[in-house]
């Protein structure tokens, strides 16, 4: 029994010791897969930490985004809380000013409340997603965050950098 449980050690070591390499410099959780979607620019990885389902209701995600790139507007009827964990990044919801958000702010968007999150140009950008399930779709898309942030807020670095991702 003690050398099974030794093997068993060794093998959960070895795992962690691997996964190490996909994992992001602060948070210790893996980096995820690399994000195919149209829904955002840049590159945004992503990382399902917990799947929602009928015993623990919340699905739990960890995004890492390279410097400039953004999700495209969006809502969860069930709401969200982001945890940052690395960088800084840029927060709006629909209708209020973009902020800027920071490693170790918490961001809590209402339930069915458009919005966009992203990293500003100069830094990359992290953070663990906590989002309570609905019986409808988990969220929704709107059209994209980037003609909007143009169009609409005086931030000269998402606006530079949106208009060479567009062109």
């Amino acid at each position: 029994m003690r050398t099974k449980l030794l093997a068993i050690a060794f093998m959960v070591t070895a795992l962690f010791t691997f996964q190490t390499r996909a994992q992001t410099a602060d948070s210790g959780f893996p980096k995820g897969e690399l994000s195919t979607t149209k829904n955002h620019t840049g590159n945004i990885w992503l990382s399902e930490l917990n799947v929602g389902d009928s015993m623990f209701d919340p699905s739990i995600a960890m995004a890492t985004y390279d410097p400039g790139a953004k999700l495209d507007w969006h809502a969860h009827p069930g709401g969200q809380v982001l945890l940052i964990t690395e960088g800084t990044g840029y927060y709006e919801e629909r209708g209020k000013p973009a902020r800027i958000v920071h490693k170790g702010e918490v961001i809590k968007c209402a339930p069915g409340v458009e919005h966009w999150h992203g990293a500003t140009p100069q830094s990359g950008f992290a953070y663990i997603a906590v989002t309570p399930l609905k019986k409808e779709k988990q969220f929704g898309w709107s059209p994209s965050a980037i003609k909007t942030i143009t169009a609409r807020n005086n931030l000269p670095s998402i606006r530079a950098t949106t208009m060479a991702s567009v062109a």
